[in-house]
Order: structure tokens, then C-alpha cells, then sequence
């Protein structure tokens, strides 16, 4: 299975009214140093549809994924609309990761991994079906 499946698995989880840091979901997607990866994979829709990116910000609580969205402020009025306070600072709109930050768990890890196997075993299934020339 590849990274941006796994990105997408991980921004489905992030919960309701708090964010994540894109540091954060490559930790736990397994790729602790390719934050970066994460950022183009929400850009570009390479995690899939329906993600809820606007809960992705960066590693100091900014909302930097203006390019992915229609406005350059959706990303502060969804959050806003889940309960997260976003305020305007120097650097742009700011949430404060230490009241909105997901603060996973082991728990959640290793959830999360077992959605990773699952995934890679329905990725398995179905390249073996009758007919796969792969």
C-alpha cells in the first residue's frame, strides 16, 4: 500500500474538532520524515476524496493548505464550524495545538495499522482475482 492510501486513512481519523500536523500523520503513517509528502499528497488528491484536510495544519498550529481549497480562508471556516478556535497572528491563521491538537495514543497507532493491513490485504485480494494480469 502506498503512502497517500495511508495519508488518507490517518486524515479520516483525525477527529471532530481537532487538527493534526502534517509531522503527525507521516509519523504515524510510518514515514516520519516525509512531512512533506503528506502536504502534496492533500494538494494534489493523491489521499483519495473526501478527506478532511482543512484538520491538517503545521507543526507551529498555522493553516498552510490555502492551495487546496477554493478559498484562502475555507480551511479557517470549517474549523471554525467544528468548534476549533483559529485566530489571525503575524505568520496567518493559527489554531493552538495545545487545546486542538490530536493527541493520539498508542491505541490509535496501532488502530490505525491494523486499517493499514486490512487495506493491504483488500489490495491483495483484489489483484488476485480471477483474470488479474499483473
Amino acid at each position: 500500500m502506498d503512502i497517500y492510501r495511508r495519508i488518507g486513512i490517518v486524515c479520516r481519523n483525525i477527529p471532530r474538532g481537532k487538527v493534526a500536523t502534517y509531522g503527525q500523520i507521516a509519523l504515524l503513517c510510518g514515514k516520519p520524515k516525509n512531512s512533506r509528502q503528506v502536504g502534496y499528497g492533500l494538494k494534489m488528491g493523491l489521499a483519495g476524496e473526501g478527506i478532511p484536510a482543512h484538520r491538517v495544519v503545521n507543526s507551529k498550529g498555522i493553516l498552510s493548505g490555502a492551495l487546496y481549497f477554493d478559498t484562502y480562508d475555507m480551511q479557517n471556516m470549517l474549523l471554525e464550524n467544528e468548534g476549533v478556535a483559529v485566530v489571525w497572528t503575524e505568520e496567518g491563521f493559527k489554531v493552538d495545538l495545545k487545546v486542538y491538537g490530536w493527541k493520539n495514543t498508542m491505541e490509535d497507532a496501532l488502530y490505525l495499522k491494523s486499517l493499514f493491513d486490512r487495506a493491504k490485504k483488500e489490495d491483495i485480494h483484489e489483484s488476485t482475482e480471477p483474470g488479474y494480469e499483473g
